[in-house]
């Protein structure tokens, strides 16, 4: 028996596969628990995600987990598509990180993305918008926009504009630093959205920068295979961190510090290397199977994910205390609540939000726009 061809569309029945073949292929670089509320409970609940087309979505997890198909996950079981809360298609090309600025119902939401742009929303704006965003449109226009500079050539010539792979945020200096694609770190002003320093001394394109606010200092990590601390009030490099022998390097793909500030731990590679600040010495290195991509710590404990569906936890002697299996096969982001509850995003446009416990609240894939 045959179905009825009396009113099929080639046209939507193509645009349908590719839209699902590009959904299965999106890769979520960066996932970030909105600020809490101080007049309500900090339970976790809004989350952002960034993703390889660009945008920037909002899902809320109490609306994830009261669907049945998304609590769990089992290797090879088919997952969850989630249309978001809220989307604005933020960059032309990947959207590479996000931040919060600020706190509370005044937070700003700071992304940065393969255009070589950082863009600005209000929170609450985006978070209350009854309709999906759009840059085109007048009411999405960003509150901040700050573009890489192009570097002049030969006959004024510029230089393509190059990628910001990173953000990091000190709102007590009303500061944003950006790890961009020319080998450069750069520290913008919130307020005038203009250029306050720039940090120049790496040989090769930026992976991730950290603000060291306590100290007046930012850390960057490149694909040279260093890491540097640079001052922020001379824009000078204080020290240099790894190996800077180009036969050798490994790119430094993550970097985080601990609440205290004073201990920073570096994934290069397949290895994860723990540093005491202010004994300017390396005190651990940690091997793991998959080169690292991402890295955070939790309290006195670091959490990892890499090139592999692996979310792993590790003491700061080393020990490995606990790993879960996340849907991702390759993982980009982990972030954490502060009441405990982990998002981890990667390849496909999968999230897993895992409990404080280690249980999968809801296992889904971003839909975006």
């Amino acid at each position: 028996m045959y179905g009825d061809a009396t009113n099929w569309n080639e046209d939507e029945y193509r645009e349908a596969i590719l839209k699902e073949r590009e959904i299965q292929t999106r890769t979520v670089f960066r996932t970030a628990w909105a600020p809490p509320v101080p007049a309500r409970i900090p339970n976790p609940d809004a989350f952002v995600v960034a993703s390889s087309n660009g945008t920037l979505a909002f899902h809320s997890l109490n609306s994830l987990v009261s669907q049945p198909a998304s609590f769990g996950y089992s290797k090879g079981q088919d997952v969850m598509v989630a249309e978001p809360e809220r989307v604005v298609w933020a960059h032309d090309g990947p959207a590479y990180d996000v931040k919060f600025y600020g706190e509370d119902e005044d937070a700003l939401l700071l992304s940065c993305g393969d255009d070589g742009r950082v863009r600005g929303w209000r929170w609450k704006e985006f978070s209350e918008s009854e309709a999906s965003l759009h840059l085109e449109e007048n009411h999405a226009k960003p509150l901040i926009e700050l573009t890489n500079p192009q570097h002049k050539g030969p006959w004024g010539a510029l230089s393509p504009m190059p990628e910001i792979n990173a953000i990091s945020v000190d709102p007590q200096s009303g500061s944003v630093f950006t790890a961009a694609g020319d080998s450069c770190a750069y520290c913008w002003d919130v307020e005038s959205g203009k250029i306050k320093m720039t940090f120049k001394g790496h040989s090769d394109y930026l992976h991730t920068v950290v603000s060291r606010s306590s100290a007046s200092q930012i850390l960057t990590g490149s694909e040279d295979g260093t890491a540097r601390i640079w001052d922020c009030k001379t824009g000078k490099c204080i020290r240099v961190i790894g190996s800077q022998d180009k036969n050798s390097r490994l790119r430094i793909s993550s970097m985080a510090l601990d609440g205290s500030e004073s201990w920073l731990v570096c994934g290069q590679g397949k290895s994860l290397a723990l540093w005491n600040l202010p004994a300017s010495e390396c005190v651990s290195t940690i091997s793991v199977p998959a080169h690292v991509q991402d890295v955070m710590f939790d309290e006195k404990q670091i959490l990892t994910v890499g090139a592999e569906p692996l979310l792993r936890r590790f003491d700061l002697n080393g020990a490995l205390l606990s790993q879960i299996h996340c849907a991702p096969c390759s993982v980009f982001s982990i972030s954490m609540h502060p009441a405990g509850v982990v998002a981890v995003g990667g390849y496909g446009g999968l999230v897993d939000v895992i409990s404080q416990f280690g249980s999968h609240l809801c296992t889904f894939r971003s839909s975006s726009l």
